[in-house]
């Protein structure tokens, strides 16, 4: 085969490709339904979401983060500052990535969930009011 015949086979190739291609698209619509909105007191900056889902965080422009749980409606504030314009979510999902432009700074927090167990009326040794620790291990294999 000639460079002439490689060429015009390549073009035709091509020409076809660019008829066929807009055809195959997937959709020519989306449908969507909103699923939940929030109300917020402050206008929202950035909403990062933890990997599982279970969480948003969401900066707002009074230096404030809010996380909303999926298991409750309840909310936690997280006072990082004004000067704060961005976040992100770390790899595990147990960190936070805290950009500021203004102060040139990227800070990085390490979050600890504490979650209340109702024990009232459960068996117990010890004294009433001794602390009480609970290591949760969700990477059995």
């Amino acid at each position: 085969m000639n460079w002439k015949n490689i060429r015009i086979t390549a073009l035709s190739t091509f020409l076809f490709l660019l008829i066929l291609l807009p055809n195959l698209s997937a959709s020519d619509s989306v449908e969507w339904t909103p699923y939940k909105t929030m109300q917020l007191d402050a206008a929202p900056i950035d909403v990062a979401i933890s990997p599982d889902g279970r969480r948003i965080f969401v900066l707002t422009d009074q230096g404030e983060i809010l996380i909303y749980s999926a298991t409750s409606n309840g909310k936690v504030k997280m006072n990082v500052g004004k000067h704060v314009d961005q976040i992100k979510m770390g790899p595990g999902g147990d960190s936070l990535i805290l950009n500021s432009n203004k102060n040139k700074t990227v800070q990085i927090i390490v979050l600890d969930f504490i979650q209340n167990i109702n024990i009232s009326g459960s068996p117990y040794k010890g004294s009433d009011d001794a602390p009480v620790v609970v290591a949760v291990f969700d990477d059995f294999q």
